[in-house]
């Protein structure tokens, strides 16, 4: 059964064509995204404003389209944190669905981290014991733990690259006062979620998806997209610390020159890498493993479950 993946993120609209089977692994058959920034495009009371929604409404009526054109049988639309935040968040989903007849499913954070989780497991087998892994979107901070395929704690703040480097720097590179700022605040947001993660103990393997994590572990040395998904790649502690005290003094268009960085994200990758720092201190991990899966990967290893027609 050929299945349409539409995911809606903070950063970009993205579809995936996956032929599904029970038991198979859910590698794309297609792949098309579009960067769109809702993060970015939103106003002073936290709605997406009329840009966004016309950005937005946009490009899910090419993905549905493209969907039709692969033969998709089933298209699971769905929208995370951008949308899930925005204070006029029902009136983006019933205009989107109006111009384009897709329905959106807003994943709530735990959801997200949830699934994300699930993917993870999958990837990395039983074998793994506990897990816990992080990720970071433009939008939130998904963090989760567990030793089953369903996690003990799930965990979704607003702390994603894209949405802090447009709440706090409006300099380029930001100033160092901002920097420590955010660090402070970014400290105070995971200590609560960080107790609760460590309460069920350490775990066995710590684990990072999501674009941000793969560009920092690239820039710390970490293989090319280009040598595959089974390569090993890992993230330290040490090594991002001097990372940030590097890429924190360029600027967006320096740092997109760096091999790893793209220039949609060239700009956020600061944040990204503060949070990411923030969080392995919070939960005393000194090194993570890459995962290539992550959460639409979840979204149709749960579809598979749930059984194909």
């Amino acid at each position: 059964m050929r299945l349409g993946v539409l995911d809606v993120g903070s950063n970009t609209v993205h579809l995936v064509a996956v032929d599904a089977r029970p038991g198979g692994r859910p590698t794309p058959m297609s792949d098309w995204k579009t960067a769109i920034k809702l993060v970015e495009l939103l106003d002073s009371d936290g709605a997406i404003h009329d840009k966004g929604i016309k950005k937005l409404t946009k490009a899910v009526s090419e993905s549905a389209d493209l969907a039709r054109q692969l033969g998709c049988e089933e298209l699971m639309a769905f929208a995370t944190s951008a949308v899930r935040s925005a204070t006029n968040s029902e009136d983006v989903l019933a205009h989107v669905h109006k111009e384009t007849g897709v329905r959106l499913e807003v994943l709530s954070g735990e959801d997200e981290a949830r699934l994300t989780f699930l993917a993870v497991r999958r990837w990395h087998g039983w074998s793994a014991g506990r897990i816990t892994n992080l990720d970071i979107g433009g939008g939130s901070l998904e963090i989760s733990t567990g030793a089953d395929e369903q996690p003990d704690a799930a965990f979704s703040l607003n702390l994603g690259a894209g949405r802090l480097t447009h709440e706090w720097f409006d300099t380029d590179p930001p100033e160092r006062k901002k920097i420590n700022l955010l660090r402070d605040f970014i400290d105070a947001e995971l200590v609560e979620p960080a107790r609760q993660v460590r309460s069920y103990g350490p775990a066995r393997l710590a684990v990072g998806t999501s674009k941000t994590f793969r560009t920092l572990a690239r820039l710390t040395g970490a293989a090319p997209s280009s040598e595959g998904p089974y390569v090993t790649r890992t993230l330290t502690a040490p090594g991002l610390r001097q990372l940030i005290a590097f890429i924190s003094r360029m600027t967006a268009s320096d740092r997109a020159e760096l091999e790893g960085v793209s220039s949609d994200r060239s700009h956020q990758i600061v944040a990204g890498a503060l949070v990411a720092e923030a969080a392995m201190r919070a939960l005393a991990l000194e090194k993570i493993d890459i995962c290539p899966w992550a959460l639409r990967e979840g979204v149709i290893l749960q579809r598979i479950d749930k059984g194909l027609e």
